[in-house]
């Protein structure tokens, strides 16, 4: 096991595979690297892959102390000065997203090109599930809130055909202590005022049928930041990362190409 420490003495658990410049995929709430098992492989023929496992999951430390999603972006940095990268490509997708955009607005010299995936910018702009698709959440019938969850990201034709284990629904080895601080730094992000300021080229992707991370929000992030591309995937879901990895992965892959090839 590889570990970056960061400023506070937390240490933090990355994963880099492949070879070529540096792709960083960040994942959602409460979810540690295998968030992108099943689809990092489609970027390694032109990108290599960071992945960490945010602090409270995987292999890294869990303190029990205020997270957010700044620190979450401190903690990224901490990988990439202990790997020597000085720039690099970030992929977020849900509060991955929100962890990239306070990378991108506080360490711009850190982002090369940035992908914002199923997420929002937080705050009072920032358009909110429905309270239908909250109570489903916390259902207290054993295993009902995980199928709603299951339904949220996936559509029920690839729920059908893939049974098997899912890796976005949360690292299930997490003491409580780390849930409650990942549901507050995502609850307390708002990067509203920061998005005008990020100058690294952008793509904004989500589907057209979130209902976890409402699609109203991704027209907000790409008018919001500066030459932002806007791309929305129809009939997607939540995890339009895998369930649509046949269009998902080269959308990202050929923006990425058309940023290495701006002058």
């Amino acid at each position: 096991m590889t570990y970056a420490t960061t400023p506070d003495g937390v240490r933090i658990a990355y994963q880099l595979r492949g070879e070529g410049a540096p792709l960083v995929l960040l994942a959602g709430q409460a979810n540690n690297h295998h968030w992108w098992d099943t689809v990092r492989a489609d970027f390694h023929p032109a990108r290599s892959t960071l992945t960490l496992d945010y602090r409270g999951t995987g292999d890294s430390d869990k303190p029990d102390s205020p997270h957010s999603t700044e620190l979450f972006a401190q903690d990224v940095v901490a990988v990439l000065d202990e790997l020597r990268i000085d720039r690099a490509d970030i992929y977020g997708t849900s509060m991955g997203g929100r962890v990239a955009q306070q990378l991108a607005a506080h360490h711009p010299h850190r982002v090369r090109a940035l992908v914002l995936g199923c997420t929002s910018p937080g705050g009072p702009h920032s358009v909110e599930r429905g309270d239908d698709v909250r109570r489903a959440l916390v259902q207290r019938r054993p295993g009902a809130a995980r199928q709603a969850l299951l339904e949220l990201m996936y559509t029920p034709r690839w729920l059908a055909d893939h049974p098997g284990t899912h890796h976005t629904l949360g690292d299930p080895a997490m003491p409580a202590h780390s849930r409650r601080h990942h549901l507050a730094a995502s609850n307390r992000h708002n990067a509203w005022d920061l998005l005008p300021g990020i100058s690294a080229p952008t793509l904004v992707v989500h589907g057209t049928r979130d209902l976890l991370n409402p699609t109203a929000n991704a027209p907000l992030l790409a008018g919001r930041i500066p030459g932002a591309r806007l791309h929305l995937i129809p009939g997607a879901r939540h995890a339009y990362f895998e369930e649509f990895r046949t269009h998902a992965g080269p959308l990202v892959l050929d923006f990425l190409t058309s940023v290495d090839h701006q002058p």
